[in-house]
């Protein structure tokens, strides 16, 4: 599997690089070591894998690599007009952050929230951390909603795309820097095809379908 890294990487990367590349010129071995392992950890943490998922038009892929540590319903309009189920998926730091989008379509809404930073692995981060709420909807009329929050570490939410921009399912659209969660907000007809504990792949796992 061919490994990438995020851009947003390299400005948290480079420094630790050049610090373990001095450490080793002054024989400080100790730091060394350690300006290494952060290095790496950092590689780790902003590698941006490539991968291919469904094709089908009713698939909903993962927008986040993760733990489903919530499903739900909600009430309608809640979040966006005929959506009233809700997955939530937990990336700890040891799983990738970029985010995908989950179906093919036009971004019809899209909007930021400053909030507090408590732990996203918290429901309550879901209507209180600071957020991104973006809507999309494909060629048949099939919306979803979907939350890129941040948790307690989370320093910055990055979004690729505006309002009005097309997507295409499995397609980068950003990133959460530092431990965070994203919410996927499905109509009442969509069939849900993961459960609590699961562990979905960002880009690839299919954890919904929405049918004709």
């Amino acid at each position: 599997m061919r490994v990438r890294f995020a851009p947003e990487g390299w400005v948290f990367i480079l420094p630790f690089v050049i610090l373990a590349a001095l450490a080793l010129l002054i024989q400080a071995w100790l730091l060394a070591i350690l300006f290494s392992a952060v290095a790496a950890f950092l590689l780790a943490f902003f590698r941006d894998p490539h991968r291919s998922g469904s094709e089908r038009h009713v698939d909903v892929l993962s927008p986040a690599d993760g733990t489903v540590v919530q499903i739900r319903d909600v009430e309608d309009g809640e979040v966006w007009p005929g959506l009233t189920q809700q997955i939530s998926i937990f990336m700890s730091v040891f799983d990738v952050h970029v985010n995908r989008a989950p179906i093919s379509g036009r971004i019809v809404h899209y909007s930021y929230t400053q909030g507090r930073r408590m732990a996203a692995i918290s429901h309550k981060s879901s209507e209180e951390n600071e957020q991104n709420l973006i809507v999309v909807t494909d060629h048949r009329g099939a919306t979803l909603a979907f939350k890129q929050i941040a948790g307690l570490l989370a320093r910055r939410i990055v979004f690729d795309r505006n309002e009005g921009d097309m997507v295409r399912r499995g397609e980068r659209i950003g990133m959460i820097k530092f431990g965070s969660r994203v919410d996927v907000f499905l109509p009442h007809r969509a069939q849900l095809l993961v459960k609590v504990g699961d562990k979905p792949r960002v880009g690839m796992t299919v954890i919904a379908e929405i049918p004709e």
